[in-house]
């Protein structure tokens, strides 16, 4: 969901998300918990890199929920 080699940590999809979704990591990335995304697509929509893709899982494959 979060691509860690673009992600930049600005926080702008931590800021964004209206469940509290996403948080850094250990490194400073930003990591969706799946459990409480209620994909909405505002982090998506919201970030300057384009890092975020809810429609691939965390290993890079494509997502059908």
């Amino acid at each position: 969901m979060v691509d860690q080699s673009k992600c930049i940590g600005c926080g702008t999809c931590v800021a964004i998300c209206p469940v509290g979704a996403i948080k850094f990591n250990s490194v400073g990335k930003a990591e969706i918990d799946t459990k409480i995304c209620i994909r909405c697509g505002a982090c998506q929509a919201s970030c300057p890199v384009e890092a975020i893709d809810l429609n691939r899982s965390k290993n890079g494959k494509n997502s059908n929920n």
